[in-house]
């Protein structure tokens, strides 16, 4: 009996494996695509090294200047625009003594192109976040309902012992690193998740048949309707 078990739960999977396309999550797009495919994707996957370091080391300083440091944001907010404003005054001055145009901050900060850019993503970020959260809560799937409130649930007892500035830098990272190390070991970590998957799926299957179905269940009592 416990062979036969052993081969059903075994030829279940690989009929299961068989419609997979042996990609993580079963994606079916690249994870430059899963970005948005433009500048933030490039950023988020390090394809763009002058941005997505200089957005790193920005990030890790702004973290140790107020959690490490202990700066007040007011504080540090008026000093940075002091130095901002002597670097503009030195550079327009000078740029009027060598004979150059001084310079367009808001092109060179914010150009529109940019700031449409980011705010289109954001947009299509958001709106499919709130659609997933709205299918996952109304319950149509129970398992993935289940495992939302557990995650849920446990980032926010992990969350209890860390700052939030701590937390978001640790998800910043997380978003920073990640990714990029998943893309160049892609295939390596998806074999691993599918063997994974495999045996996971293969031991629920036990269970089911050795436990769960073979729980006594007690007669049905029919409705006598007068």
């Amino acid at each position: 009996m416990p062979p036969r078990i052993f081969s059903v739960g075994y030829s279940y999977d690989e009929r299961q494996l068989k419609t997979s396309n042996g990609k993580l999550f079963g994606r079916r797009r690249t994870i430059h695509q899963l970005f948005g495919g433009g500048k933030v994707a490039d950023i988020v996957l390090w394809r763009n090294k002058h941005l997505s370091g200089p957005i790193l080391i920005g990030v890790t300083v702004t973290w140790f200047l107020f959690e490490v440091v202990e700066y007040h944001f007011l504080t540090l907010l008026c000093q940075l625009l002091i130095a901002a404003m002597l670097l503009i005054f030195i550079w327009s001055n000078g740029a009027a003594l060598l004979d150059r145009n001084p310079p367009n901050i808001p092109e060179i900060i914010l150009s529109e192109r940019t700031f449409r850019e980011f705010a289109n993503y954001f947009h299509a970020r958001l709106s499919r976040f709130l659609v997933i959260f709205q299918n996952v809560a109304m319950g149509r799937d129970i398992r993935l309902f289940l495992l939302a409130i557990s995650s849920l649930w446990v980032i926010s007892v992990v969350g209890s012992f860390f700052s939030s500035l701590n937390l978001l830098y640790l998800g910043y990272l997380g978003i920073q690193i990640l990714p990029a190390l998943y893309e160049r070991y892609e295939r390596e970590v998806d074999h691993l998740a599918l063997k994974g998957s495999r045996d996971l799926k293969i031991l629920f299957h036990k269970i089911d048949t050795n436990v769960l179905n073979r729980i006594p269940r007690g007669p049905i009592k029919e409705k006598k309707y007068k």
